[in-house]
Formats: C-alpha cells, sequence, structure tokens
C-alpha cells in the first residue's frame, strides 16, 4: 500500500495558473490529485478560496463559482475553507504616463480586487495537521498546490521543525512554463523547503482530471456552466 496525503490546494492560485483562459475549469481535483500521484492514497482535500463578487464586465462570476463550489461539494474528502474577496477603487497612474503642469502624473480611478485570507489559512491548517497527534496518524506527508512563496514560512516549519514531508506542487501549466520559464517557474524559495517538487502540471493531465459534465447531488441534477 502506498502513502497516504492531505492535500492543500490555493484556489485563486490554481484558477488563475492552471485554467483560466483553457477549457479546463470543470477541474476534479481529487482525479488531478491522483493522476499526479498515483501510488499515493489521498486522505483528505482542503480547498481554500473566497467567495468572488460580481463586477460590471463579468456580473455572472459568483454563479460559475457556485457551480463549481457545487461541483467540488459532490467530493467526499473535500472541504471547503474561505477567505475574503474585497474590492475597493484607487487613484493610480495612468499609463504610459501623462504628465500634468506640476510634474506629476495623471491618474485615473480603477477598482481593485483581491482575495485575503487563504494563504494564511492555508498556512495554519499546514502547520496544524502536522502538530495535532489525531491529524498526524490521518496522513504520511502533505501535498500544497500553490506557488505562492508567503507560505515558504509554514512549509518549513514542516518540513524542518515538525520533520514532516510535504511536496509542492507548481500549478502553473507545463505549456506556460515551457513559454517563459523565468516568470512561470515555481518559486525557488518553495523549492528550498519542499522536501518534493512538481513543477509543472501537463495538459494531459488537466483533461484526465475533468468532472463528468453532468453531476448529481442531495438538491439534483447539474450541469457545467455553458460558457465560462
Amino acid at each position: 500500500m502506498g502513502l497516504t496525503a492531505n492535500v492543500y490546494v490555493d484556489g485563486f492560485n490554481v484558477y488563475y495558473c492552471t485554467v483560466k483562459d483553457t477549457p479546463y475549469k470543470w477541474l476534479d481535483l481529487y482525479r488531478l490529485c491522483v493522476n499526479l500521484f498515483p501510488s499515493k492514497t489521498i486522505n483528505k482535500l482542503k480547498y481554500f478560496s473566497a467567495k468572488v463578487r460580481a463586477v460590471p464586465w463579468d456580473s455572472s462570476a459568483p454563479t460559475r463559482q457556485d457551480f463549481y463550489w457545487r461541483a467540488l461539494r459532490t467530493l467526499p474528502n473535500l472541504e471547503i475553507i474561505e477567505g475574503n474577496f474585497v474590492s475597493w477603487t484607487k487613484d493610480l497612474p495612468k499609463v504610459p504616463f501623462v504628465y500634468k503642469q506640476n510634474g506629476r502624473p495623471k491618474r485615473v480611478r480603477v477598482l481593485r480586487t483581491e482575495e485575503k485570507g487563504s494563504d494564511v489559512n492555508l498556512a495554519a491548517h499546514l502547520v496544524y495537521d502536522n502538530c495535532i497527534q489525531d491529524c498526524i496518524q490521518d496522513a504520511d506527508e502533505s501535498i500544497v498546490i500553490s506557488n505562492d512563496s508567503d507560505l515558504v514560512d509554514a512549509i518549513e516549519i514542516v518540513t524542518t521543525k515538525l520533520k514532516r514531508p510535504v511536496t509542492v506542487v507548481n500549478p502553473n501549466r507545463a505549456a506556460m512554463v515551457q513559454k517563459d520559464p523565468t516568470h512561470y517557474h515555481m518559486q525557488w524559495e518553495l523549492q528550498r523547503v519542499a522536501t518534493q517538487r512538481v513543477l509543472s502540471i501537463n495538459e494531459k493531465i488537466l483533461i484526465a482530471s475533468q468532472f463528468p459534465s453532468m453531476l448529481t447531488d442531495s438538491q439534483g441534477s447539474f450541469s457545467k456552466p455553458a460558457t465560462w
């Protein structure tokens, strides 16, 4: 029997690095982990994300996310841990710069959106699960799917202080890494603290890791959104 693993998924990092602008957004995270690690038994999946808000140019984003989270909740071993999604307006210099008479650049008002808290939540769960004896007995190792260097300290605590293995998966697609390795490579700080590394996810894995188009839960049947 192979090793067992608990998996910690940085939801927004996976969206922007793995599936944005692709047909692979209906991603079954359990299948993804099984396909990435066929010799391991996946015990728990923890998905860290936040509820998005509608914006004028994409009013249906919350509805699409609701359908995806509903699909995720059909996985019996998956838990969604929510952070917060915030938006605000801010005046920023216009590019290319246009200067006013006082020598300062003209500014434009922009809408900023940001997800807050998921990296902290992931770090807290990762350390806790590797400290508490009942949680330690759940799995032999941890797998973190993220390329966020804010997680370095938490991973280093687990690998060096607690002497527990952590595999880090760079969620960037292999094609992106090949196109621009300087931008899409795994953060070197994460490579340093991980006990094992998966440097990218290839397209064949993504194709093989999709939910069926139609799913059923306690509320009935539902399908992948027609447009995404």
